[in-house]
């Protein structure tokens, strides 16, 4: 049986000993953007990387990725190191490298993950998944063109499409979709990091001007564990992404990813560049 394209993406092989943490790996053009993978398929790398880690204490609890310089299509490798472990979590760095069109070889990718063993506590969602319509009730997107990666997924838009004509600024920028891998795949932590960062820039939204624009560092928590997960299997997410502000070039946006039955899994922000 084909592997999924997702786990085609992530794939990776150890260069040693898995212990010591160094992979290599090939990214997918499956996944490409306008000028190499995106990045929500390039931090999944890095965390199933660690997920593999025979060093690994419990599960991920918060990762911060930072993006230098958007991958190439040669292959990388990925250095993961516990810089320190406590009784109940246990903190990572990771860098990817890769040679650049000269041969040169350079950091690509940055950050740091948190993992940590839950126990059994009181618990509260505070942010609310909104009343929308059921997936089934909403109308599947359609492609974006020139843009690969969005075809491995199967999303459904209730408000903040991609504008389709650019009238000038917009009114807001929140976004509202139900989403799923395409084709259908069962959720795990890789592929819940990636869809934390599926949401197109917010300025493109509130600015109303499709301008270049990208991710510089993003991070997500995560409000669930793996049993979590699989019990939700390929059902979709509802996602919301909404920007806080727009300030000489930067701007943040937020993401929330709950399923269908309101349990908040992933919160994400992170900050992007723009150039108007």
């Amino acid at each position: 049986m084909a592997l999924h394209p997702f786990d085609q993406a992530v794939a990776l092989q150890p260069l040693g000993e898995p212990s010591l943490g160094r992979w290599r790996g090939v990214p997918s053009k499956a996944y490409w953007n306008m000028v190499g993978p995106y990045g929500g398929i390039s931090a999944a790398i890095a965390l199933q990387g660690l997920l593999q880690h025979p060093a690994l204490l419990g599960e991920p609890v918060a990762c911060t990725f930072n993006y230098p310089v958007a991958l190439n299509e040669q292959p990388f490798e990925l250095l993961l190191r516990p810089v320190r472990t406590n009784r109940a979590t246990q903190h990572w760095t990771l860098e990817m490298t890769q040679p650049d069109d000269a041969g040169d070889v350079g950091v690509v990718l940055t950050g740091t993950v948190l993992t940590g063993k839950r126990r059994p506590t009181w618990g509260q969602v505070d942010h609310a998944m909104p009343q929308v319509p059921m997936p089934q009730d909403v109308e599947q997107e359609q492609r974006v063109p020139g843009v690969e990666w969005v075809n491995r997924y199967e999303f459904r838009t209730l408000e903040g499409p991609v504008p389709v004509a650019w009238p000038g600024e917009g009114e807001h920028s929140r976004s509202r979709v139900w989403l799923r891998d395409k084709p259908v795949r069962s959720l795990d932590f890789s592929s819940l990091l990636a869809m934390s960062d599926f949401f197109y820039p917010r300025v493109w939204l509130r600015r109303g001007l499709r301008v270049p624009a990208g991710t510089v560092s993003m991070t997500t928590y995560f409000h669930t564990d793996a049993d979590a997960l699989r019990l939700i299997g390929d059902d979709y997410l509802l996602g919301q992404a909404q920007a806080q502000a727009f300030y000489k070039g930067f701007f943040d946006q937020t993401a929330q990813l709950w399923s269908r039955q309101g349990h908040l899994l992933a919160t994400s922000q992170q900050v992007m560049y723009f150039k108007d």
